[in-house]
């Protein structure tokens, strides 16, 4: 089996546009799909995230079209082909760019169609005729139902990142769709694990597939280093910024479990003096789009996301990835992970561990991934602070000093002169800041009471037999009187 692009029997305008890319060796989910899908087999693929999947899926089935070629201009000669479904926005429209870097010196259209943004442009593209339509499930059906996408002449359908589809709840959206393909095609479903749901979805609706498992199923990249570290909450962020420093690091990915988590954490980084930027569901989609452009331009240096981002998303030499939030979800941690260590390069791994909901996740982590984690602790820089303890008397102290508060805020920090923090005897201390009396003594119940305010107010006087809860009109003066009844 080859495994060089240059031995692949690929039509030229495919071979060249594989050429500007600088592809030379095949990755094993490509040396071993792809001859498969070309010789128009349903295939079951099963391989670790960042390991081209798309080009195992999109350049077969670009060379099997070919046929159908043309310059024409009316939209009747370029039905839709090919249709790949996808769970996210960022996902398919990743896709949908590689499938037009493929395609560039062939007459074959393509376009995306996802939620988030207006379907007017969308419907455009796809009045013009398409051979490859890209596409999220939800939106595919407003189309369909709109009729701006007719399938009723796909010849193959891709079901990427099936079993994160599954999850999101996208099985219904996934049987109607099918409901409209032709009976007669050819079928194509990859995921990075083989779930039992995954196995069912397959036998209904792939027919003979040729099973391709270049990894045992949810097994870590190999390149990415692993480290799981104990340390409470709030020090997860104090860790992770002594982590980027110390290895050097210029990008990563921050994960964490709540949109609203990610927010804050986003906006606490960027105070710090990180460039930071988030991406989580209540992002608009246009907003998401451009935190991700900025990520892979280089100009931010930690994209902090919810599992939205885990799936999918190939960005090159994103040299970490740290899981602020132990995930919920364990397989969702082989995904996040995947955002580094892509195409055989190496990674870095960082999860925080902080309580014991978290332990019993990573034991979680542990069962799917079949290696043994231990818990490291966090060394953190003596140097710097380990927190700050309000004592009560509105006085902050550096955690574990011992002695009278002082005001950390205003005063400088002087630490006794061991061998930790330096040689000499010990500093002199500034005296500390004085007490209010009031912070000292203890509460004492006052001897009387003050009445509550509902209370305290004076009940209006009763009238008439009204109750004392109901407000009487005010009685204003009359700007004009009455006029006199008309004589009859």
């Amino acid at each position: 089996m080859t495994s060089s692009f240059s031995n692949l029997s690929l039509a030229e305008p495919l071979a060249r546009a594989v050429a500007e890319m600088g592809y030379e060796s095949m990755t094993p989910i490509q040396a071993q799909a792809i001859p498969v899908v070309l010789a128009g087999q349903d295939v079951m693929g099963a391989a670790q995230t960042g390991t081209g999947k798309t080009a195992a899926f999109s350049l077969p089935l670009l060379q099997r079209m070919l046929k159908h070629e043309n310059s024409s201009t009316s939209p009747a000669r370029h039905p839709v082909r090919a249709l790949v479904l996808l769970p996210t926005r960022e996902l398919a429209d990743q896709v949908a760019q590689q499938v037009k870097m493929y395609a560039k010196y062939t007459n074959l259209r393509s376009t995306v169609v996802f939620g988030g943004i207006d379907m007017k442009p969308q419907t455009l593209e796809l009045k013009k005729g398409v051979e490859v339509l890209v596409a999220t499930p939800g939106r595919l059906l407003d189309h369909i139902e709109a009729k701006n996408a007719v399938l009723n002449q796909v010849e193959y359908v891709v079901l990427d990142e099936a079993d994160r589809m599954l999850d999101i709840g996208f099985l219904p959206d996934l049987q109607r769709i099918l409901s409209y393909l032709p009976k007669q095609r050819t079928t194509l479903l990859f995921s990075a694990t083989f779930s039992p749901e995954i196995k069912r979805l397959a036998s209904s609706y792939l027919q003979n597939p040729v099973t391709i498992e270049v990894a045992r199923p949810n097994e870590t990249a190999s390149t990415v280093e692993q480290h799981f570290y104990s340390v409470s909450d709030d020090d997860k962020r104090r860790a992770l910024k002594q982590i980027l420093r110390q290895r050097g690091l210029k990008q990563a990915f921050v994960f964490v479990n709540s949109k609203l988590g990610c927010a804050r954490l986003a906006r606490s980084l960027e105070r710090d003096g990180l460039n930071t930027t988030a991406l989580h569901g209540d992002k608009s989609q246009d907003e998401r789009l451009k935190s991700l452009a900025a990520f892979k331009a280089g100009e931010v240096d930690l994209l902090v996301a919810t599992d939205v981002a885990a799936r999918g998303l190939d960005i090159k030499d994103v040299p970490a990835v740290f899981n602020f939030d132990i995930p919920f979800n364990a397989e969702d941690y082989v995904h996040r992970i995947g955002r580094t260590g892509r195409a055989g390069a190496s990674g870095l791994a960082v999860s925080f561990a902080s309580g014991g909901n978290d332990v019993r996740l990573v034991a979680d982590i542990e069962k799917l991934i079949k290696k043994k984690i231990e818990l490291e602790p966090v060394e953190f820089d003596e140097d710097r602070p380990r927190g700050r303890i309000n004592d009560g008397r509105r006085h902050w102290r550096d955690e574990g000093e011992a002695g009278d508060a002082r005001d950390v805020l205003d005063q400088p920090r002087e630490r006794a002169g061991d061998a930790r923090f330096g040689r000499g005897a010990r500093p002199h201390r500034a005296p500390a800041a004085p007490r209010d009396p009031f912070f000292e003594k203890p509460y004492e119940t006052p001897e009387r009471e003050a009445a509550p305010s509902w209370e305290a107010t004076p009940k209006a006087h009763a009238t008439r037999g009204i109750s004392s809860n109901i407000k009487t009109k005010r009685k204003v003066a009359a700007l004009f009187k009455a006029a006199a009844p008309a004589s009859s």
